[in-house]
C-alpha cells in the first residue's frame, strides 16, 4: 500500500487491514523503517540538454581536482548578489521554546517589517571574503558594473592574497546576463582571469548558494536594523569572523556535489 501510494495516511491503512493504529506505527517505523517527510523544494526539472549542461560542468570542475586540490582551491574565486533587509523575521524553528507543561505558552511581539533592504555583491576564496559591494539604491546590475567590479578584485587579490594572481585566478559565477556582457567580459581579460563556465539554474553547483548565503541570513535574523550602515556592520562583522577552514569546506564541497550530479545524471542535488 504504502509502495503504491506514499501519501497514505495511517488511518486509511488502518481502515483497509483492520490492524491499530500503535500495530501500524510500529510496522512502518520499526520493522519497515519508514518515516513520513515532508518534500524538499528543488528548481523546476532540468531539460535533457540542461541536464548535459550540468554534467559536463561537474566533469570540468572534478578534472580540476583531480590534477590538485590544493592548487584549484588557491585559484577559485567565486561569488554572487545577495539581498539584505532591515529586518528578517526570526524563523519559527528559530523562536521555539522549552516550557514546562503547566507553564503559559511564551509570547513575543509582532514587530512592524521594514521594507529597506541592501544589496550586496560578495565574492570570496578558500581563504575568507575578498570584497563586498553595496549596491547604491536604485542603481541596476549591468556589465559596467561588473566592469569596474573585475578591477576593483583585482587591486583587492594583489594586496590580500600574495602570489594568487600569478597562478591565474579562476571565476566561478553564474550566467547572469551582467557577468556576460561585453565589457565584463573584457574586463576578465584585461585582470588576467580566467573563467569556469557555470550551467543555468543550477544553485546547487554553486558555493555561494549551496553554503554561504544562507548562514548571514540566518545569523542576521531578528534583529531590528535602523539603517543601512547598521546592516552593513552586521554583515561585515559576520564575514571576518569564521576561520579559513569554514570557506575552503564550502569550495570543497563542490567536489562531491560534481560527483553526485553526475551520478544522478545532472538532476538536481
Amino acid at each position: 500500500m504504502v509502495l503504491q501510494n506514499r501519501r497514505i495516511a495511517i488511518a486509511e491503512i488502518m481502515a483497509r487491514t483492520k490492524l491499530s493504529c500503535g500495530t501500524v506505527e510500529s510496522i512502518l517505523h520499526d520493522h519497515l523503517k519508514l518515516s513520513k517527510v515532508i518534500a524538499r523544494w528543488v528548481p523546476e526539472t532540468r531539460s535533457p540538454f540542461e541536464r548535459e549542461l550540468r554534467i559536463a560542468h561537474s566533469k570540468e570542475i572534478l578534472e580540476f581536482f583531480e590534477k590538485s586540490e590544493e592548487y584549484i582551491l588557491g585559484r577559485i574565486v567565486t561569488g554572487d548578489e545577495l539581498w539584505l533587509s532591515h529586518y528578517d523575521p526570526e524563523s519559527e524553528q528559530q523562536t521555539r521554546q522549552w516550557k514546562y507543561t503547566d507553564s503559559p505558552r511564551p509570547v513575543r511581539a509582532r514587530i512592524k517589517s521594514r521594507v529597506g533592504k541592501v544589496l550586496a555583491t560578495i565574492l570570496w576564496d578558500a581563504d575568507g571574503i575578498l570584497l563586498i559591494d553595496y549596491m547604491q539604491h536604485g542603481a541596476t546590475i549591468t556589465g559596467t558594473y561588473y566592469e569596474n567590479l573585475r578591477h576593483q578584485l583585482r587591486d583587492t587579490i594583489k594586496e590580500k592574497r600574495r602570489g594568487k594572481l600569478s597562478r591565474k585566478v579562476l571565476l566561478l559565477h553564474d550566467n547572469a546576463p551582467a557577468h556576460r556582457s561585453k565589457v565584463s567580459l573584457a574586463a576578465i581579460q584585461e585582470c588576467g582571469f580566467g573563467q569556469i563556465n557555470h550551467p543555468p539554474y543550477s544553485p546547487d553547483l554553486a558555493p555561494s548558494d549551496y553554503f554561504l548565503f544562507g548562514k548571514p541570513k540566518q545569523h542576521l535574523r531578528g534583529t531590528n536594523f535602523r539603517d543601512d550602515k547598521e546592516l552593513q556592520l552586521a554583515d561585515e562583522e559576520y564575514f571576518n569572523s569564521p576561520e579559513k577552514i569554514f570557506f575552503f569546506s564550502g569550495l570543497m564541497n563542490l567536489k562531491s556535489r560534481c560527483d553526485n550530479c553526475i551520478e544522478v545524471q545532472g538532476h538536481y542535488v
